[in-house]
Order: structure tokens, then sequence, then C-alpha cells
């Protein structure tokens, strides 16, 4: 696999996560509004999912698949979502969660960057694409490689993985099809 490479200045992070937020449509902005107030706090609290909770944000990811999802039994995701809580191994927190019907490495992602704030990235093939990634393999080695890239660059740029999600995010919906690579001092420093 190619290395990951910022396709832009890492000073754009902030200006590119604010855009982000002003032109998230009402609809996704009311998903998200719930998820990061009412469906993970809770989760972090009670220790464990609920299927709704489970089915809202699996609903702000995935809209047209959700009915995959709805097959899951809500012990099953009880179960799932409180081992994710409690282990210590990065590989079984993830994948663990693709046993879920209709859950991918994407949706799994949006569940870890959620519940465990600033350390996880949302996989997705618009941020993969603002690293130069085409096409990606999902696999532990892939989501590993990624994870500690955008840990990287996160703490040495002084964001959240939020902001860092958002900006990736709309980085590559604005530049779609192009191609362009930006290199800059911050982009070197920031991998170093």
């Amino acid at each position: 696999m190619k290395p990951f490479r910022l396709r832009f200045p890492t000073a754009s992070i902030p200006l590119l996560a604010e855009k982000y937020v002003q032109e998230l449509p009402d609809r996704d902005r009311r998903l998200e509004d719930e998820i990061e107030k009412r469906v993970f706090p809770r989760y972090l609290e009670r220790g464990h999912l609920t299927k709704e909770e489970f089915l809202a944000v699996y609903k702000w990811k995935t809209p047209r698949t959700k009915s995959r999802c709805a097959k899951n039994a809500e012990e099953f995701i009880k179960e799932v979502s409180e081992i994710v809580l409690k282990t210590r191994s990065e590989r079984l927190r993830i994948e663990i969660l693709t046993l879920l019907h209709g859950v991918g490495w994407p949706t799994a992602s949006v569940f870890l960057h959620f519940a465990f704030e600033d350390r996880y990235p949302i996989l997705d093939y618009r941020a993969l694409e603002s690293l130069g990634i085409k096409e990606p393999v999902y696999d532990f080695k892939l989501w590993s490689d990624y994870a500690d890239f955008c840990r990287k660059v996160a703490n040495l740029n002084r964001v959240s993985m939020r902001a860092l999600d958002r900006a990736l995010w709309k980085y590559s919906e604005m530049n779609q099809g192009k191609s362009v690579v930006c290199v800059t001092r911050a982009w070197v420093a920031c991998i170093e």
C-alpha cells in the first residue's frame, strides 16, 4: 500500500473543518448532534449500546443500508458494544463490530470515533482519498496505519480527531477527481 500523503497543508485543517460544519445539511447536523450529545454519552455511562442507539449511528453513517443493520438482535448489539469498551486489544475493538450484520470497517470506525474521543478517525473513502489512497482494501493493517497516521497529524497540529476527520472529508468533497498533492513545510513537519 502507498504511504499516506496529506493532500492539503495542515494549516488548513481548522478552516476545512469549519467549512464542513457550515455546509452540513440540517438532517446530518441533527443526526450528528444526536450521536455526539445523546447516544455516546449514554453508551459510555451504561457500558453498552441499545439497538435504537446503534441504529441512530448507522443512520448517520450509512442510511441507505439501514435495513441490514436492523436485523441485529438487541442482545447481540449489547454484548458486542460492551466488549468494545472493555477490551484493550485494538484489533478486537474494531473487528468485533464487523460481526454485526451490515457493519463493515467504515461503519465500525464510526463507533470507535465517537466512543473514544480523540483516539480514532472515521475510516471513509473520502478521508482516505484526502490522504492519497484510492480503492482501499479494508483490513486491520490499513485501519491501524490510518489511525496511527491520523493521531500523529492531530497531535502535532493540536487539533481534535473530530476536526481532522471533518477536514479530510471536506477536502475530498471539494476536490473530487483532482490529483493535486499539496506538500508544504507544515506537512513535512507533521509526519516527521
